[in-house]
């Protein structure tokens, strides 16, 4: 008998058919003779009506309270869901994380999991019973309800699965999987049967939004087999086709590995350029111009100093695009004059595209092919960077699904590898 935890997103639970359609996949699971833990996020919708009315009252609410009304999403989820499974004739219960206990850190909004207690969910599992716990949330050592962030459910699914030793994480979202770039951009995708804890480390960081980038590295760290699969097929789809269906993010590199030199491609509309004109240069002044972002909770992504000419460079970085604004007012008012810089100009109408796969280790002239495909489109790139599976580059948001595609096809992605 294996212990096995499903995760199930907000549309998967966002109306009550769906529900009973999780409760009987689920089901379907218990009575094949496995333990099952689930973790469901909220009703798809849900987290933002209840952070809608929050600001409603309070343009600034307080973190705490905020955790408070935004914990109870998945609450509702849980107790419907063990309704949904008692009114089939299965044995279940709900728990709170606070109930479980799932302890975290106090970064309300964006807490951290410290431990897990299963003693209570061990005692539920061996009495027969299907264990369901909120996604998303947990409770500090001074007994406050904090919650993971967005995507939170994710991390708390793998945490689980990790801190109990399952033999599998199942994450079933409204895809079926990872391919190797959107689907709704290259009409050709592919789906892919596994990719590497690495590349979907590197896919997530990217732009993909299959899954939270704290949940692939808790799957990394506690080397936790997770799979990507829909939950929108037919739940009572014969067990032995749904356990290989999907994606498997694996911790070993198959025997395929030399040929599949690239596997996907991941993009970020969401970027913006900033460039810092004629700094000093001078040891410590990409401290003095970053340290003043970190301190406003700002995340600095890509990074390019300039070759000096008379003892001054050009410092260029970019961050989310939502935080443009907020990091030039940061650069105007608390690092301009105080370095001795010229202007700050920026751009927010650019993105991201990035080429990842751990063939590439073994593998050159990715690079140039990249650098070429994108030439022959007519496309210019702004800044470049380099991980050891991935290159990324910055281009005019216009052409980001050009580039997408033109890509995709250059590195033949649509053919199985």
């Amino acid at each position: 008998m294996a212990l096995i935890v499903h995760k199930y997103g907000g549309t998967s639970m966002g109306s009550p058919e769906r529900i009973k359609n999780v409760a009987k996949r689920v089901a379907k699971w218990h009575n094949a003779g496995h333990q099952i833990v689930v973790v469901p996020s909220a009703m798809s919708g849900e987290t933002n009506r209840l952070l809608g009315l929050a600001k409603e009252i309070n343009t600034n609410p307080d973190p705490r309270e905020l955790d408070m009304l935004a914990a109870t999403g998945e609450q509702t989820s849980v107790a419907l869901l063990a309704m949904a499974l008692q009114a089939i004739g299965q044995p279940a219960v709900s728990y709170a994380g606070w109930q479980v206990v799932i302890k975290t850190d106090s970064a309300h909004t964006k807490a951290r999991i410290h431990s897990i207690d299963d003693v209570k969910v061990r005692r539920d599992l061996d009495a027969g019973k299907v264990v369901i716990i909120t996604g998303f949330q947990g409770v500090d050592e001074n007994g406050n309800i904090t919650t993971l962030g967005r995507g939170g459910s994710d991390t708390s699914a793998v945490a689980v699965a990790a801190a109990m030793g399952a033999a599998e994480c199942l994450i079933y979202t409204d895809v079926d999987g990872v391919y190797t770039t959107d689907p709704r951009v290259v009409s050709d995708a592919r789906r892919l049967n596994t990719v590497t804890f690495e590349e979907m480390l590197e896919m997530a960081s990217l732009g993909s939004k299959i899954l939270q980038i704290r949940s692939v590295e808790f799957a990394g760290n506690y080397k936790m087999p997770t799979r990507v699969l829909s939950s929108l097929t037919d739940p009572l789809m014969p067990l032995e086709q749904e356990m290989i269906s999907g994606t498997l993010i694996s911790f070993e590199e198959d025997t395929k590995m030399e040929q599949a030199t690239i596997t996907g491609i991941a993009f970020s509309r969401d970027e913006a350029k900033i460039t810092v004109i004629g700094v000093p240069d001078r040891p410590g002044i990409a401290y003095q111009i970053l340290g003043a972002v970190a301190e406003a909770n700002i995340e600095v992504d890509m990074i390019i100093q300039n070759q000096s000419m008379d003892g001054k460079t050009d410092f260029t970085f970019t961050v989310s695009r939502s935080d443009y604004d907020k990091t030039m007012g940061v650069l105007d008012s608390k690092v301009k004059a105080h370095v001795g810089s010229g202007n700050i100009v920026g751009d927010n109408k650019v993105s991201k595209v990035s080429v990842v796969g751990v063939g590439m280790r073994s593998h050159v002239g990715i690079a140039s092919q990249m650098f070429r495909t994108l030439s022959e489109e007519g496309i210019n790139i702004q800044m470049i960077s380099t991980s050891e599976i991935k290159i990324s580059v910055l281009i005019n948001e216009k052409y980001m699904e050009l580039a997408v595609r033109a890509l995709h096809k250059a590195f033949e992605l649509e053919k199985v590898q």
